[in-house]
């Protein structure tokens, strides 16, 4: 029977599996993360499809961490010279040389990491962006199900490239509960990304505090001084933290 204590169920599953077996993935990428920013670079985020979810998850929210740029697809429209009907195509992830005009418009220094998010793991523009990255001497943090990627047939995934990979536990397919004619309901990586995103921020913030410095956290803007605070913070990075549509 599906209903919703059988997606509760499947649920909680995935977040008490992700909570134990990722923690030392999550630990890992953390101390990436921070060495990073203490350096002075900044957390690219990328995803494409509902992974974008999880990118933002990282980017310019209350409690979250300031030097955070997402990257997307959108950026050829919003920073390029490309017009909105362009990307509208959901299958534009799948195509070859999207994550090199992604990549030209963002203001990318050697310190920085990036943290890319896909479930499969293997469309075009993140294996690409991954590669780009790689090419580059950056530090790679994948958030991907291990259980997706391995039944892809392809000649690279977004796991094989990343230095850390956080494994999201969605199965083959993402949803969860089978339907009697076939198919699946209930997807579960955007529930485990974004848990796993919370969680690396978590990390950072007390890797932070443990070496007596400031976290640099976003506050909410519907706070008093929240607006004064951020600008603050932001300053010290200019464009090259691109808040957009966070």
């Amino acid at each position: 029977m599906i209903d919703q204590s059988a997606y509760a169920q499947i649920a909680r599953s995935a977040v008490d599996r992700l909570l134990t077996a990722e923690c030392d993935a999550i630990g890992k990428a953390g101390a990436l993360v921070f060495a990073s920013l203490r350096a002075g670079g900044v957390l690219q985020a990328f995803g494409t499809g509902h992974s974008r979810s999880v990118a933002l998850e990282l980017t310019g929210r209350a409690g979250g961490l300031v030097p955070v740029n997402q990257l997307g697809i959108r950026d050829i429209a919003y920073y390029g010279d490309a017009s909105p009907r362009d990307i509208l195509d959901p299958k534009i992830e799948r195509e070859p040389g999207l994550a090199a005009r992604v990549w030209e418009l963002a203001d990318i220094r050697p310190e920085d990491v990036f943290v890319i998010i896909s479930n499969s793991g293997g469309n075009a523009a993140i294996v690409e962006m991954a590669r780009l990255a790689v090419r580059h001497g950056h530090q790679v943090v994948a958030i991907t199900s291990r259980a997706h990627t391995a039944g892809l047939v392809v000649d690279e995934r977004l796991a094989d490239l990343a230095q850390v990979v956080i494994d999201n536990g969605a199965p083959y397919g993402d949803a969860a509960l089978p339907l009697p004619g076939g198919g699946t309901a209930g997807g579960v990586s955007t529930l485990t990304g974004v848990l796993a995103a919370q969680l690396l921020v978590a990390d950072v913030v007390g890797r932070f505090l443990a070496a007596g410095e400031a976290p640099p956290v976003f506050r909410s803007a519907n706070t008093p001084g929240g607006d004064a605070h951020n600008a603050r913070l932001l300053e010290r990075y200019g464009s090259r933290v691109r808040l957009g549509d966070a």
